[in-house]
């Protein structure tokens, strides 16, 4: 199934997979317990020249041990028989800046979710000047977009026309969605797309997978650790702070994945033969546990995902991660909580924090082991 078919079918084939607390009997889990203070300076603005030169904390997730190294010595952590996970999705140049066909104000739009005929659910600012029936222009008449509905949070949908492929148009015209907390101008936009980018969906980079050179990943393979490819189109939505105080009923967003069979055979043999799963990033941790049965057999095939991984939660397939710093009470600080305990987690943080490590996309990197 290709990312825009099942952008169609999303509301026929919606896999809801949100994966609830072991123990059901606890009904509540503070947001504020995930907060630590981080310093706006930590905030990396602008990616290493070299990739892998980042520095990695390396945390065990049993002891709450910790090494400082580079992330090039990761080589030292793996052993043949190991798998290495990554997510081969590629961001889309999704940001559009245009101007009303009519009152040429200046229009920005976020381009979210591919739907039929050219219409995609968009997020515009500013949203009151596009009412349904607004043209908005670009590149000098390059593109048109018409509004034709405002959908859930206030969203677009917007109906593009143009002459040629849409693709092309979208590469000369778009500009990388950089998250909000980066506020510098990518002088280079290979460097918001890992190395093994390979199928066009993502509004967001899977960041974890920044550190690693192409030679580094040919350096792990040669000493004999597989690498799985796995897809997850990460969705805007990764960014989206946890607004409840109750962990418990936050609504995650929903991501198209894919697993071809020939990768899920690969991290099933390594589990079969005792050897280690490790996850490039949190996208490839939520595919793989998605697609996994309760018997702990990853299953091919491809779908929407909404899981929402948290502290109780057992991994059913992941055995180490390899992941970034992330933010203060979001999703992805739950999610490594629930792999190495919250307090090692928040430990590891302040230690990161302390010894000036970078934070968030463009920054620094963990091993939990």
């Amino acid at each position: 199934m290709t990312w825009l078919t099942a952008q169609i079918q999303k509301t026929k084939t919606q896999n809801s997979q949100i994966e609830k607390k072991e123990d059901n009997t606890m009904e509540t889990m503070n947001v504020k317990d995930f907060y630590f203070d981080l310093p706006q300076e930590l905030i990396a603005q602008d990616p290493l020249e070299d990739r892998s030169a980042s520095r990695l904390l390396v945390l065990d997730k049993n002891t709450g041990e910790m090494e400082h190294r580079h992330f090039r010595d990761i080589t030292e952590y793996l052993r043949p028989g190991d798998c290495l996970v990554i997510n081969n999705t590629k961001v889309i140049p999704a940001r559009l800046f245009g101007v009303k066909e009519d009152t040429q104000a200046k229009i920005e739009v976020l381009l979210l979710k591919r739907r039929e005929n050219d219409i995609w659910e968009t997020l515009v600012k500013p949203g009151k000047k596009c009412k349904p029936g607004t043209v908005i222009v670009f590149g000098e008449g390059l593109l048109k977009g018409t509004v034709i509905d405002v959908v859930e949070e206030g969203n677009r949908l917007i109906q593009f026309s143009y002459e040629g492929i849409f693709e092309e148009i979208l590469d000369q015209l778009g500009q990388m969605p950089l998250p909000p907390y980066i506020t510098h101008q990518l002088k280079d936009k290979n460097r918001y797309q890992t190395v093994y980018a390979e199928h066009d969906g993502s509004a967001a980079a899977p960041t974890a997978g920044l550190h690693f050179t192409k030679e580094l990943l040919a350096q792990i393979e040669a000493m004999g650790v597989k690498i799985a490819h796995v897809t997850l189109h990460v969705g805007l939505g990764t960014f989206r702070p946890v607004k409840v105080e109750n962990v418990l009923e936050h609504h995650m967003h929903s991501e198209f994945y894919v697993v071809e069979e020939s990768e899920a055979k690969k991290i099933n043999d390594t589990k079969a033969a005792g050897g280690r799963v490790i996850c490039v990033g949190t996208t490839s941790c939520r595919t793989i546990e998605s697609a996994t049965g309760e018997d702990g057999i990853l299953k091919a095939g491809s779908g929407w995902t909404e899981i929402f991984i948290y502290p109780g939660y057992k991994f059913k397939i992941l055995d180490c991660l390899i992941t970034n710093f992330h933010l203060p009470e979001s999703t992805l600080v739950m999610l490594v909580s629930a792999l190495a305990g919250r307090e090692h987690i928040l430990n590891a943080y302040n230690e990161a924090i302390k010894e000036r490590y970078r934070f968030f996309s463009f920054g620094d990197a963990m091993l939990i082991l």
